[in-house]
């Protein structure tokens, strides 16, 4: 009997979409649970001191595996142990976050799928241009950490061709993400990015509400956030890293090495709007982007 352990840094019916999606990929490959492997799962729910406590008992155990899902989850489980195997799935930038050496190479005990490169970030901002082509300033929601600090220079990179100023807003608590968003919103001819982070998605109905609110339109790195409300995303179909990841977990069971194992990055992105929301803010979206959108809601 292996064992194999899960942590996820968010929750919701995305999260757990995916994780069974990683569960039915493991089955296909023969891990058959009571049977031949026992699964350890633990949630943290956005939570840094949760997903900090999952972590170490996920370490203590000592499984022959773990699937790690999200920067903290990974973060604080690398913090927790240095020998035990570790998947990663849905890292910004495993590189700059310290968790691996190189993509090709990772050289610890950490390996996995990158959930974009860094150029997609551009991709927002010409999505939010092409939708709303008045929009001269933007506010980038964001973490201060490598990640975040990434992303915010790959928007800031098409944004002179594009004629638009971007300012980052440094995401921290919810009364700092509320107070700087009703100030951004005093500007005229603004839009928003939402880039991809645990305290982003935690706090995603807030942000929602006051894109709503303030009348700005909006395009955000997490599918979850549309589902929720929000205008449109450009993300990669996560549910094919974790199909992956499962392959990863199969090929280290069998006595692989994460060391050599290299971190992979995505080949499919799917472009998702939400037309109740377009409606609401008095958008209406132009024939070209409605026929790239992998998925609408109506």
């Amino acid at each position: 009997m292996r064992r194999v352990g899960v942590l996820t840094g968010a929750f919701g019916p995305d999260s757990q979409a995916r994780v069974a999606v990683f569960l039915q990929a493991l089955a296909q490959l023969g891990w058959m649970e009571g049977q031949n492997v026992r699964l350890e799962i633990r949630q943290g729910g956005g939570d840094f001191d949760t997903i900090r406590k999952h972590a170490a008992e996920l370490a203590a155990l000592g499984p022959d595996v773990i699937l790690a899902v999200g920067g903290s989850a990974t973060g604080l489980l690398l913090q927790a142990t240095r020998t035990v195997p570790i998947v990663f799935a849905i890292v910004p930038d495993p590189v700059g976050s310290g968790f691996v050496e190189s993509l090709s190479r990772p050289g610890g005990n950490a390996t996995g799928f990158i959930q974009f490169e860094y150029g997609l970030s551009g991709k927002w901002l010409e999505l939010l241009k092409e939708i709303t082509p008045g929009v001269t300033q933007v506010a980038v929601l964001r973490e201060h950490t490598p990640a975040g600090v990434g992303q915010f220079a790959a928007i800031q990179a098409v944004a002179p061709s594009l004629g638009v100023e971007v300012r980052p807003i440094n995401l921290q608590n919810a009364a700092e993400i509320e107070r700087d968003l009703v100030s951004f919103a005093r500007v005229s001819n603004a839009g928003l990015i939402v880039a991809s982070s645990t305290t982003a998605l935690v706090n995603r109905n807030l942000i929602i509400a006051l894109a709503m609110r303030h009348k700005s339109p909006a395009v955000y790195a997490q599918r979850e956030f549309v589902v929720a409300g929000g205008l449109m995303s450009y993300a990669a179909d996560f549910s094919v890293q974790f199909r992956n990841a499962a392959g990863y977990v199969d090929r280290i069971l069998k006595g692989e090495k994460p060391a050599d194992l290299p971190v992979q990055a995505p080949t499919k992105y799917a472009l998702v709007i939400n037309l109740k929301t377009a409606k609401t803010l008095g958008l209406e979206l132009p024939a070209s982007v409605l026929a790239r959108a992998d998925e609408v809601i109506e």
